[in-house]
């Protein structure tokens, strides 16, 4: 799963939890509970990855932050597969439509691969990474 650093900052006027992401240009939400604002940081940061995506631009990587007030915000299964499949996409140098035209799929669709609110699907996003010299995998672990 794509992990993400949050900043959990207490509320100290209204209560709950301001959310922060101190690896992204922006981004902010907030939460009545930890619980809520967790949630809410999972869809916050979804929000700013698809931006950056349609904007070209490239989605920053996990730094190392120390203390209590962080939190490890994970996207779920799919998206992080899209994130991770546009930032190989992006290392590859080849454009959206050569990729279209090596899966046999229009462009759209390609554009549709990359869209983390987009249910692509999953043997499409194996495809594309294929074609990128990549394979997917899938890992299992314990919930915490």
């Amino acid at each position: 799963m794509l992990a993400i650093n949050a900043l959990f900052e207490p509320d100290t006027e209204k209560g709950g939890f301001v959310v922060t992401f101190p690896d992204f240009p922006w981004g902010v939400t907030q939460g009545d509970s930890e619980e809520e604002a967790t949630e809410m940081a999972v869809d916050a940061i979804a929000l700013v990855i698809n931006e950056l995506i349609k904007r070209g631009e490239e989605i920053p990587r996990q730094s190392k932050v120390r203390g209590r007030k962080y939190r490890i915000i994970r996207l779920p299964a799919l998206q992080t597969a899209k994130a991770e499949l546009y930032r190989e996409f992006t290392a590859s140098g080849i454009r959206k439509v050569d990729l279209a035209r090596r899966l046999g799929i229009p462009k759209t669709v390609v554009d549709r691969l990359f869209d983390l609110s987009h249910n692509s699907r999953l043997d499409q996003i194996e495809a594309a990474f294929r074609v990128l010299g990549k394979r997917l995998s899938v890992e299992i672990d314990a919930a915490a």
